[in-house]
């Protein structure tokens, strides 16, 4: 019989499909440390992990593991040299949460533009006089670059583009008639466009290093009074030439979903910023997200146990390809 191990806290609906199948044996572990995780790895077949770190240890001591399912996208958390070492599949969800992140992403945009938080604040504290600032600004006929141009930058995009805003996308991975075939400008590299973009949105992987993509020397070269927005990763952004391009630079706002790290420290100065609108790592978990992305992990684990996990969500699909020789 073989058995999954639920890594965290899932969508009730995860458990009815399993519930389904009761060929299989489900044991849950609820907000994991690493070594439990561990520990529980012998005799388990499948996991669905959420964000406990998943390294060497625990792919060593899986005797019987045929899947990693990470709910969600993302794997930082995720040893997948470890994971592929030990003949390991590691599967995402897809384009599970694409809609959730877009929307929030989307969100802090519009509220980073519209001074949102400080009007907030000063109709709290009866501040009308705070009318007479004019702070608040149209997003229509503004310039956004997308950086990435994946399941969430192509929704992204969609949506500016509906709000009557000139789209430039950077993507080198994506051959420019794809882009063009959207209508959007096209950028190879995104520091050629960031003289002309009001708007910035991260819609990209972090590099496997930790290394920043954007440093001083990019906030330097963006136009005054742009915003920036990051659902992506918080390693993406030096975070003190941030703070400064806020402070001392071009920057107006910029809304942020992640940092680097999470929780950010008390003292991060950024948290005292009233243009810097945060939220918690959670522009994927939405009610229909996180159902959704419990379904998927659930299901990549059903269908790895019968031989067919589509080689779509795989991270390392040449785990499975190695097994085939």
């Amino acid at each position: 019989m073989p058995k999954i191990l639920l890594a965290g806290k899932f969508h009730p609906d995860t458990l009815t499909l399993l519930a389904e199948h009761p060929e299989v044996e489900v044991r849950t572990l609820i907000d994991p440390t690493e070594q439990q995780l561990v520990d529980a790895m012998p005799g388990v077949h499948g996991i669905v992990l959420r964000t406990t770190p998943f390294g060497e240890a625990a792919c060593a001591n899986a005797d019987s593991l045929q899947i990693i399912a990470r709910h969600g996208v993302g794997y930082d958390n995720v040893d997948v040299g470890a994971a592929t070492a030990h003949g390991l599949p590691l599967a995402v969800v897809g384009e599970a949460n694409s809609n959730a992140v877009c929307e929030h992403a989307f969100m802090l945009m519009l509220a980073t533009m519209k001074d949102a938080l400080p009007l907030d604040a000063a109709t709290r504290g009866q501040d009308y006089g705070r009318r007479d600032s004019v702070t608040a600004r149209e997003v229509s006929g503004k310039s956004i670059l997308v950086v990435g141009f994946g399941r969430i930058g192509t929704r992204m995009a969609r949506r500016c583009a509906a709000f009557d805003m000139h789209v430039i996308v950077a993507d080198p991975y994506v051959p420019q008639r794809v882009i063009r075939g959207h209508g959007y400008e096209y950028v190879e590299d995104f520091r050629d466009a960031l003289e002309r973009a009001d708007i910035i949105t991260m819609h990209r992987p972090g590099n496997h290093d930790g290394s920043p993509e954007l440093t001083g020397q990019e906030f330097s070269r963006m136009r005054k009074g742009a915003v920036l927005i990051n659902t992506a990763r918080g390693t993406l952004l030096d975070e003190d030439a941030l703070y400064h391009a806020l402070t001392n630079g071009p920057l107006a706002a910029a809304g942020l979903d992640v940092t680097r790290d999470e929780p950010p420290a008390l003292d991060l100065p950024l948290l005292g910023l009233d243009n810097v609108f945060l939220s918690p790592h959670i522009a994927g978990v939405t009610q229909e997200a996180f159902r959704n992305m419990g379904l998927r992990a659930v299901q990549n684990c059903l269908d790895a146990f019968e031989g067919k996990l589509d080689p779509y969500y795989l991270i390392n699909p040449e785990v499975l390809q190695s097994g085939d020789d």
